[in-house]
């Protein structure tokens, strides 16, 4: 299988949604990362989902991964990542073509984040009836982000504090 390369940048804090391509890279990242079983519970509770065809149906395959030594060096090979990627085209009168990219082998996952990109290219569903998923999807990606950053503090080193014994 030929897929594509995976932005890292997709979830990064700083990008913000001051165009229709960062607002879109924004909720694909959070598609990607959020609990399978509360997208599912979202798209149960669509009155009518839309009807839609698969343009590339859900497959798994490896991507590489690519590093840096200090961030500034030579990239590198880190190795592969497993990741399973879907492309979906909802039938008129949306017309809107979604894409979900998942790690691991989570089918369904990636099926619903395509699906879920798709509608919510549409301003009028993404302001109406799916404002409350992007709304709750942040609010699960800035948890998830304070945990990992106590994480990381709790494991810090300062040493600035540390004297030498030459005073």
């Amino acid at each position: 299988m030929n897929m594509a390369p995976m932005a890292t940048e997709l979830s990064h804090p700083s990008l913000a949604p001051a165009s229709p391509q960062g607002e879109r890279a924004r909720w694909m990242a959070q598609l990607s990362q959020a609990d399978p079983d509360h997208l599912e519970a979202a798209w149960r509770q669509l009155a009518a989902p839309p009807a839609h065809s698969w343009l590339r149906p859900v497959e798994t395959g490896l991507v590489m991964l690519r590093g840096r030594a200090g961030g500034t060096g030579q990239p590198f090979n880190l190795g592969e990542m497993t990741v399973t990627r879907a492309a979906v085209m909802l039938e008129p009168p949306h017309n809107r073509v979604g894409f979900g990219y998942v790690t691991g082998r989570a089918r369904r996952h990636a099926e619903l984040a395509a699906l879920f990109d798709a509608l919510l290219q549409d301003e009028a569903l993404r302001q109406g009836m799916l404002a409350g998923l992007l709304s709750e999807l942040a609010e699960t990606d800035q948890k998830r982000r304070r945990r990992r950053a106590a994480d990381v503090a709790a494991t810090r080193v300062d040493f600035t504090t540390m004297v030498r014994g030459d005073d």
